[in-house]
């Protein structure tokens, strides 16, 4: 099972599934739930937090966030290179190294299709380091899936020159 691999227990495993359902329940509400004290609640909690199963983000909830999101599929001789633009660029919110023929998949955000067609031209379709690129536009998501977005970039400015290159290059 999971949860042994991982190693954590029955009621752990009813903790996360309470604190991911609704994380604003407080400790002792989860206790009332899984039939254990307020003090043990909290340090199981503190055990699967040190762990790293049980992590909180903050972020943008592209379920419903009102922008728009693709998935770039690429193949690259460098994926240390790739991942570091990722890092850089306010438009690039997550990657995935994969094994196989695409061996990078990166989440991007924009304001309009063109606005990702433009950050995966700039950052991706150019690249020297870069074989093959798919882009595929997240049409819907099934749960809540948030990833982290810098709230304070002016998403409304896509000018790669200003607003990109400098970090991600």
């Amino acid at each position: 099972m999971l949860s042994e691999k991982i190693g954590i227990d029955d009621i752990d495993c009813k903790i996360m599934d309470l604190i991911q359902k609704e994380p604003s329940l407080t400790h002792t509400q989860i206790a009332e739930h899984v039939n254990r004290s307020q003090p043990t609640v909290g340090m199981r909690i503190k055990k699967l937090e040190k762990l790293g199963v049980l992590k909180y983000q903050a972020g943008i909830n592209i379920r419903v966030a009102d922008l728009c999101f693709a998935r770039a599929d690429l193949q690259t001789k460098n994926t240390k290179n790739i991942l570091k633009i990722v890092k850089n660029c306010p438009f690039m919110l997550t990657a995935f190294r994969l094994s196989g023929d695409t061996n990078i998949s990166i989440i991007i955000a924009g304001l309009s299709l063109k606005d990702l067609d433009h950050v995966v031209n700039h950052h991706l379709r150019g690249n020297p380091e870069v074989y093959n690129v798919h882009m595929d536009i997240i049409e819907d998501v099934v749960d809540d899936f948030v990833l982290p977005i810098d709230l304070n970039f002016d998403y409304s400015k896509i000018d790669l020159d200003t607003y990109c290159c400098g970090k991600c290059d």
